[in-house]
């Protein structure tokens, strides 16, 4: 399949053989083969979105542990505290796993703000997850607390979670909303 060197065309792949042209035919005349770029298919995940999604799934597995002594309540005897963690069953599922797998996954995919600020604002996601957590911790004490004590306390303990929950909601709307748009 040799030419002269007159004859050399201009094609770097040969389609009556299929192979590639050799090191030194076709390839200083018409530069190196060229393959078609492939589409990206690696998406650096932000920290926010880490942080969100990784506390997520600690909050799942703490929720189902949360169900597994609840479910065992019926037939082994258990500490009367255990009694009062039905809502905290509740807060671990919807606010520890589903909102904040919720909100990690939004912060990363939803359409860029701008290009100065593509994510929105840092400190208000930083915002969300610090008052999310903390609001969601002071749950996990106070419900089972108020359920077996007496102490007045327990109960501004949970006002005070969800007021702090409720605060990060805020944080997450603030921060989301403008980047909810059509185009």
């Amino acid at each position: 399949m040799d030419q002269p060197a007159g004859t050399r065309h201009a094609t770097l792949w040969h389609m009556d053989s299929g192979a590639l042209p050799s090191a030194g035919r076709g390839m200083m005349e018409h530069g190196p083969l060229r393959l078609p770029k492939k589409e990206s298919s690696v998406h650096i995940m932000p920290p926010y979105t880490r942080l969100f999604v990784k506390t997520s799934f600690i909050y799942l597995a703490a929720a189902l542990l949360v169900g597994v002594l609840l479910a065992l309540r019926p037939v082994l005897e258990m500490p009367a505290i255990v009694g009062g963690l039905t809502p905290v069953y509740f807060h671990l599922f919807m606010v520890g796993w589903v909102t904040q797998l919720i909100a990690g996954v939004a912060y990363w995919m939803f359409p860029k703000q701008s290009r100065q600020l593509p994510r929105g604002h840092d400190a208000l996601a930083l915002a969300t997850y610090a008052l999310l957590n903390a609001g969601l911790l002071l749950r996990i004490v106070g419900e089972p607390a108020q359920s077996v004590s007496v102490w007045p306390g327990w109960g501004w303990v949970v006002v005070l979670a969800a007021l702090l929950q409720w605060l990060g909601g805020l944080a997450f709307v603030a921060n989301t909303w403008p980047r909810v748009k059509e185009k």
